[in-house]
């Protein structure tokens, strides 16, 4: 499989692909927080998407990309819980079986999302080796398809149809930003954005406890992931060759962020859009609040990526009021 086989033309047939079985997603945007950044800031909210996340888009686009004969034993893929709860949800809406390989100690909402789909979990160490291995043996045991979290040419064209729809809506747009772990959704953005704007600025944002894309951009070498220590669980894979490829040729830069703003970021959208959005979606943000770009003046475009949470673990209980 070529690794770099994921156009403007396999993102624009993504979204024929997926079309009625997710949703187009709002923008919002507040005066308070362009003020505050000195920016005009537009947030694209997957938080609103189907099973509460952007990866609905990948997911569904893949499966239903598969020929019948190729889904007689189902699909199998691993996450930390929102790409399992799309690929669960997806194999649902094929009428096949999902299992779905996720760490210990994973977010119990993201547990009773893929559950809810009707999606098997499988618990391995929270190690992606871990993952990977028992992924690989369920696959090879049931005879299932294998749907990647991120390292996926199906996947990453269902993810860039975000880009699609944010620059329908916003053609101008001089920045888009967005979460980075394996790298698939940045990618997909970056390729489907460069093609229609080509002067637009493609940057993706990471825990500084998680910042194996960062030294990969910076160096040009694909970095060994770090043991990541971030409550951006969603941000604790690592980039593929496919994906760190396509980061090279596509993104502007890669950036991160600190702990402590990722959880101001949170509590921020919360106070000012009145929406709940996971540690990893505000990441993007985190990186405005830190000024680790220069945005002033510009029109920036802010993937927030999913909104599911346990909101009896909310990070800022834990946290001195601001």
């Amino acid at each position: 499989m070529p690794l770099l086989d994921v156009t403007l033309e396999s993102i624009q047939a993504a979204r024929t692909r997926i079309a009625g079985r997710v949703r187009r997603t709002p923008v919002l945007a507040s005066a308070a927080l362009d003020a505050l950044a000195g920016a005009r800031l537009y947030f694209k909210c997957e938080n609103f998407q189907e099973a509460g996340a952007f990866k609905a888009r990948g997911a569904t686009n893949a499966v239903f990309a598969l020929a019948p004969a190729e889904l007689r034993g189902g699909v199998v893929t691993h996450s930390s819980g929102n790409h399992g709860a799309a690929v669960a949800r997806a194999a649902q809406l094929r009428g096949v079986a999902a299992r779905v390989v996720m760490p210990e100690g994973c977010s119990p909402a993201k547990l009773r999302a893929v559950r809810d789909y009707g999606g098997e979990v499988l618990l391995c160490a929270p190690t992606l080796a871990a993952r990977e291995a028992m992924a690989a043996q369920l696959a090879a045991q049931f005879g299932a398809a294998f749907i990647h979290p991120y390292d996926d040419p199906q996947v990453i064209a269902g993810q860039g149809t975000i880009a699609l729809e944010l620059l329908e809506e916003l053609p101008d747009l001089d920045w888009l930003l967005c979460p980075v772990g394996g790298g698939g959704l940045v990618s997909g953005l970056a390729v489907a954005a460069k093609a229609l704007r080509p002067a637009i600025r493609v940057a993706a944002v990471e825990p500084a406890g998680a910042d194996d894309a960062h030294r990969s951009f910076v160096s040009g070498v694909l970095a060994p992931p770090p043991l990541p220590v971030t409550i951006a669980d969603g941000l604790r894979g690592a980039l593929s060759a496919r994906t760190f490829e396509l980061i090279r040729r596509h993104v502007d830069d890669v950036v991160t962020v600190s702990e402590a703003a990722i959880v101001h970021a949170m509590r921020t959208l919360w106070q000012q859009l009145k929406i709940v959005v996971e540690a990893s979606s505000a990441v993007p943000y985190a990186a405005v609040l830190e000024r680790r770009l220069e945005l002033r003046g510009a029109r920036v475009g802010i993937v927030l990526t999913g909104g599911n949470v346990d909101l009896d673990a909310l990070p800022w209980a834990r946290c001195a009021d601001r």
